[in-house]
């Protein structure tokens, strides 16, 4: 009897330790979290004096009036900027990288390894160094400070080309692929009707990382626009915490603000989890 219990106590104190350095993580993760939270609700005198959990200081609402209120109601075409440049940019980025990481998979053709080891090359290098040449392509395209010149290099993701063809690896049997070739069908109605319906997992995995990426997006915006009507969020909070140097009532705007930006994020991942669980293990199924 007395073994059994020295032999379950290890296991015990394993558990245990595991669930304080869980513990730990998620303290560090949710606590800034909690606090945007109860800043957000706050009026300008609570944040002041650091006051964020006396309930008389509660505004909310008012916060929010002010929000959409501050310069013009510019806060929310900068919304409306980050959802057309994160949505739609991430989905069209998200199809071009499975479609291209469909076909390294599938297809044999010169170069081609090489070509993958360039793209595997282009993940390691880190955005804010092709910030700079991405600006002279586009002053000499004259886009610059354009909707275009932020959208379109943002569609171009070289990690979601390298997890497409870990997708198509995983969930694209070739035999399947050889029947519909013996049964007559051409590459593009095969890829459509037939490996796209298997990567579905894949491209909405692909399809959250790069929605996270440009929604977070920040060095580009700033060195490709100077009009705030072209702003996203990030950007335009950044010039109103720099006017809160100066002018104290756009702190309480920029907390709510960060507040809403982050709102997006947390509803897609909880609404497409199921699917992006499902897309991490596509390396493991052969």
């Amino acid at each position: 009897m007395s073994t059994t219990v020295r032999s379950r106590r290890p296991r015990f104190l394993g558990r245990t330790a595991v669930n304080v350095v869980l513990g730990v993580f998620v303290l560090y993760t949710l606590l800034p979290v909690l606090w945007l939270v109860l800043a957000a609700s706050r009026n300008a005198d609570a944040l002041s004096a650091s006051d964020l959990f006396s309930p008389e200081n509660f505004s909310l609402w008012s916060n929010l009036v002010d929000l959409f209120a501050m310069d013009d109601g510019i806060y929310g075409r900068w919304y409306l900027n980050t959802l057309l440049y994160a949505v739609v940019g991430a989905a069209i980025s998200a199809l071009i990288s499975v479609a291209c990481g469909y076909a390294f998979d599938k297809y044999r053709f010169r170069h081609k390894e090489t070509l993958f080891g360039l793209v595997l090359a282009a993940v390691m290098v880190p955005q804010t160094v092709l910030a700079l040449p991405l600006y002279l392509i586009a002053s000499h395209l004259g886009v610059v400070n354009t909707f275009w010149a932020v959208f379109v290099p943002l569609l171009f993701n070289p990690f979601g080309v390298y997890l497409g063809r870990i997708f198509s690896e995983g969930y694209v049997p070739d035999e399947v692929l050889e029947a519909a070739r013996i049964d007559g069908t051409g590459e593009l109605v095969m890829y459509v009707r037939v490996a796209f319906g298997m990567l579905g997992p894949g491209v909405l995995t692909v399809f959250l990382f790069q929605l996270t990426a440009i929604w977070n997006n920040f060095f580009l915006p700033m060195v490709m626009l100077s009009d705030q009507e072209l702003y996203p969020v990030a950007l335009g909070l950044y010039s109103w915490n720099s006017a809160a140097t100066v002018s104290p009532e756009y702190y309480p705007v920029v907390i709510t603000g960060a507040l809403l930006a982050v709102l997006p994020l947390i509803v897609a991942f909880l609404l497409l989890q199921r699917f992006w669980k499902a897309g991490l293990t596509a390396g493991a199924v052969k």
